[in-house]
Order: C-alpha cells, then sequence, then structure tokens
C-alpha cells in the first residue's frame, strides 16, 4: 500500500470535519431564504474541463493567430459566464419552510416535506435537495407558478428526541458548468420512537386483570373484601346489589334463603374490560434498545386490536387506557426513557 492510499482517508476526514464544524455554526432558523449572503459558487468537474479547454483554445488562437479561434474562445467564455449568472439568480430569494408528516421510526425513512416559495411567477428549474447525511440521495424539483412541495426522505438511525440535520439546496442549471448551493439547518425537532421488533412475540396475556376486581377494595391482607381464600376461582359471596342471574342456587339452596352463605359466579372480563399491562421487566431481553423494540411491537399490536393496555418502564407509568393519543404517549415514552 502506498502513500497516496493513505493519505486519502485522512483527507477526506479532515474534509468532512471542516464540513461538520462549518454547519454546526449555522443558525437553526424556521425558514430560509436564499439570497446573496448565503448562496456559493463553485465550477463543476464539467466546468473545470471546459475551462481548461477554452485556455488551450486560447493559447492555440494566439499561437497560430486564429481570428475563428478567438471568436469561439470568447464566445464559449461568455456562455459559461452568463450561465453563472442564469443559475445563480434561479436559487436567490426562494424561501424554505419544513414539515413532518407521518411517524418516525428509528431506521425507517421519515417523510419530510419541504415547501419552496419564489417570488413572481417565474419558474425555478432543477432545483435539488438533500440532507447532510452519508448516503443521502438529492430529490429534485421545479419551482413552477411560486410554489411547489417535494418529500424529502429523511433516515434517523436512533430514538430520541433529534433536531432535523442540516439541508442542502443546490442547483447546476442551465449547463451544468457551475455548482450554486446553500446550507440551512432547520430548528424543527422529531421524537424518533424505536423500530418495532420484526417477529414480536405475542401479547404477554397473563397481564390482563377484570375490571371489577381491579377496582374491588381490598383488606388489610391484599384480597378482595368478601373473598375467601377458600373459595375456588371466579367465586365470591354474594353481595346486595348481585344479578341473581350469577347466583350459585344449587348451594344457595343449603342455607335456606340466608343470602349471607350465597355464592355468585365473577364477571368474565370482556375486550373492553381487559386491561393488559405492557412491562420492560417482563420482555425476556437484556439488552435495553431490543427491549424498547418489542415493547414498540406490543404497543402498535394492541392499538391495533383495541385493547385497553398501559405501559410500565423504569421510572415511567402509563395508565391504561386506549386511542390514537394514547399510542402516541405510550411512543414517545419508549423513545425518550
Amino acid at each position: 500500500m502506498d502513500v497516496a492510499t493513505l493519505a486519502l482517508p485522512r483527507a477526506r476526514s479532515v474534509r468532512e470535519r471542516v464540513r461538520q464544524w462549518w454547519l454546526a455554526r449555522l443558525p437553526a432558523t424556521d425558514e430560509h431564504v436564499l439570497t446573496q449572503r448565503n448562496l456559493y459558487v463553485l465550477p463543476t468537474r464539467p466546468g473545470w474541463m471546459l475551462a481548461v479547454t477554452l485556455a488551450l483554445l486560447l493559447l492555440g488562437s494566439i499561437n497560430y493567430q486564429l481570428n475563428l479561434g478567438y471568436l469561439l474562445t470568447f464566445l464559449l467564455t461568455g456562455a459559461a459566464g452568463a450561465s453563472v449568472l442564469v443559475g445563480h439568480a434561479n436559487l436567490r430569494g426562494l424561501r424554505l419552510r419544513v414539515r413532518v408528516d407521518g411517524d418516525a421510526f428509528a431506521g425507517r425513512p421519515l417523510p419530510v416535506r419541504v415547501a419552496l416559495q419564489a417570488p413572481g411567477r417565474r419558474t425555478r428549474w432543477a432545483v435539488a435537495l438533500a440532507w447532510a447525511q452519508p448516503g443521502a440521495d438529492p430529490v429534485a424539483t421545479d419551482v413552477a407558478g411560486g410554489a411547489a412541495e417535494v418529500m424529502v426522505p429523511l433516515v434517523l438511525p436512533r430514538r430520541g428526541r433529534h433536531r432535523l440535520p442540516p439541508l442542502g439546496i443546490e442547483t447546476r442549471y442551465p449547463l451544468g458548468v457551475a455548482r450554486i448551493w446553500s446550507w440551512w439547518r432547520p430548528s424543527l425537532a422529531v421524537t424518533v420512537w424505536p423500530a418495532p421488533e420484526p417477529s414480536a412475540p405475542p401479547l404477554p396475556a397473563a397481564a390482563s386483570t377484570p375490571t371489577d376486581a381491579a377496582d374491588r377494595p381490598l383488606a388489610a391482607d391484599g384480597a378482595p373484601i368478601g373473598a375467601s381464600a377458600d373459595l375456588p376461582d371466579g367465586v365470591r359471596p354474594y353481595r346486595a346489589g348481585d344479578s341473581p342471574g350469577r347466583v350459585l342456587w344449587k348451594k344457595a339452596a343449603r342455607h335456606d334463603g340466608d343470602p349471607a352463605g350465597w355464592l355468585v359466579r365473577e364477571a368474565t372480563p370482556t375486550t373492553g374490560d381487559t386491561r393488559l399491562w405492557l412491562d420492560d421487566a417482563a420482555c425476556g431481553l437484556s439488552d435495553v434498545e431490543a427491549r424498547r423494540s418489542r415493547l414498540c411491537a406490543w404497543v402498535l399490536q394492541a392499538d391495533a386490536r383495541g385493547i385497553v393496555y398501559g405501559l410500565r418502564l423504569p421510572g415511567c407509568t402509563i395508565e391504561p387506557g386506549t386511542g390514537p393519543a394514547h399510542r402516541r404517549h405510550c411512543l414517545e415514552a419508549l423513545a425518550c426513557h
């Protein structure tokens, strides 16, 4: 391995560090307006090749005194210079804003919509947008009629609260000999939820409890008032107001009509009465991120089935509930704890 091969990764690392340092110094704003102060111009590779070609044409024309060579050289130079001015005007005046649509899961594309507004009715051609991330593909659009909106997918690999990375805006219109670009740091922050486990086990059925049993007052020993350790499961002593259909009449006949010795069946829990607790300690996994992924999959399963569920995390307990707001509350707790 030669010295040039060793120096190449180091040069890339230094360039990336300088770029990250410069992007970190940009102010975070809600919107970004492209002006002469934040638009930058550099030749592209075809632009450098054109410059070398024009230099050779000029040297040949001087050496051989070719008037047509002078004419061709100056015409191409003027066209390249005019293309830089046209490309700069193509971006100047654009106003950008971002908004997030849909759910944000770690490692999955997050749909981020970028709205572009331009003064006047002139069409802005070939405007490319790309996030400052390795491997991010640019998305190109034309701003026709003074406004346009484009979706620029964003992948955030880790759960938690994150601010959107810097967004690059550039164009090489019209000839591609110059690159005109700008950087913007959006101030918008998003909560990235854990990625749900692909093959998560079924919901823990042992966590469901009847509503009436959960609401019954407890005695000093922790058992429901009126319950007896000698009674089988699903049976309790009679209480005033119990439905006659739940009374065990064959056993009640032995007490000669005295309600004190009657027994009744417990209410069978229905789907609406089920309270499912999703507990971090019951996941059976040692890795924290793996437990969060499994709990995320269970939350999505319980929400899709309409089950009343709660969430227990170290230092955080969310009471059972249903609905989109409860689902979002649980997912945000999984993202930030």
